[in-house]
């Protein structure tokens, strides 16, 4: 069994990561790395030290997800890299524990949202050249786009609730719930709410 492993961020040196620190020990936290930086800069010398510190099995602890980002790409970046070392996940207020097979599904949830992330801006940037390129208006409804219902409908598998999984990959609410009930899903299964939670930062619903 291996180390929990705390970690605590405050945006500036007026707030204090004290009560953060509390909390994460109280968890079980052998030892709590601390930042004093804003959500928007990457440099975060407690969470390097933290990785560094941290070895395979152990599990970094934080209060809420958005101490590891204020971005979705900056957690999944962050969330990427401790799969990679083989270390754990654990946040208290969305009751996320990667170490669980409940938890370790939240993994396969942001690996899922990073990689249509990735297509989305890749579909957005050549659409933008092709507009520049384009004389006029072509008339007509752009197609579905299969991969982004298939994206969709893994997502409400998941927990996401359809507006939510709607709003994350850029598809009309009406169109997720039509496909939904066509594939006969069921809407709302055991632990959407903390899915729901941990893929807010998509739309910016987490403050930090």
């Amino acid at each position: 069994m291996g180390a929990i492993l705390g970690y605590a961020r405050v945006s500036t040196s007026d707030q204090d990561v004290a009560g953060q620190t509390m909390r994460l020990t109280e968890a079980g936290a052998i030892k709590v790395f601390g930042d004093v930086r804003s959500g928007r800069t990457m440099e975060r010398p407690g969470l390097e030290a933290l990785l560094a510190y941290g070895r395979e099995g152990d599990t970094l602890a934080v209060v809420r997800l958005d101490r590891l980002g204020r971005s979705l790409g900056e957690l999944l970046t962050t969330v990427a890299m401790l799969k990679e070392r083989g270390i754990a996940l654990l946040s208290l207020e969305e009751r996320i524990d990667t170490n669980s097979a409940a938890g370790e599904l939240v993994f396969h949830v942001f690996g899922a949202i990073a990689h249509f992330e990735r297509r989305l801006i890749a579909e957005r940037t050549k659409d933008g050249i092709a507009a520049a390129r384009a004389k006029g208006k072509h008339p007509g409804r752009r197609p579905l786009d299969a991969d982004k219902i298939a994206a969709a409908l893994s997502l409400v598998k998941a927990g996401l609730s359809p507006t939510a999984a709607a709003k994350q990959l850029g598809l009309g609410r009406s169109t997720v719930y039509r496909e939904v009930n066509r594939a006969g899903i069921e809407r709302y299964p055991a632990g959407a709410r903390s899915l729901e939670t941990a893929v807010g930062f998509a739309s910016g619903e987490l403050d930090a």
